[in-house]
C-alpha cells in the first residue's frame, strides 16, 4: 500500500497589480527559478519579519 502524503492547506489570494508590476515579479521569479507565488509568498514573510511578525501571528496578537 503506497503512503499518501499529508495534504497542504493553503489560502487563496487574488490581487489587481499595474502590468509593468506583474512583468517584474515575472522576471524576477525567473531569475530567482521560483514560482511567482513563491517569489511573492518570500517578499510577504520578508517583510512580516521586518515589522517583528512571524507566520502564523497577526498583527493584534504580535501587539499585546
Amino acid at each position: 500500500m503506497a503512503s499518501q502524503r499529508p495534504k497542504v492547506k493553503t489560502a487563496t489570494m487574488t490581487l489587481r497589480v499595474d502590468p509593468k508590476i506583474k512583468a517584474a515579479a515575472e522576471a524576477a521569479a525567473e531569475r530567482e527559478h521560483r514560482s511567482i507565488t513563491s517569489l511573492i509568498e518570500v517578499l510577504i514573510l520578508d517583510h512580516c519579519r521586518s515589522l517583528g511578525l512571524t507566520a502564523g501571528q497577526n498583527g493584534k496578537e504580535q501587539q499585546q
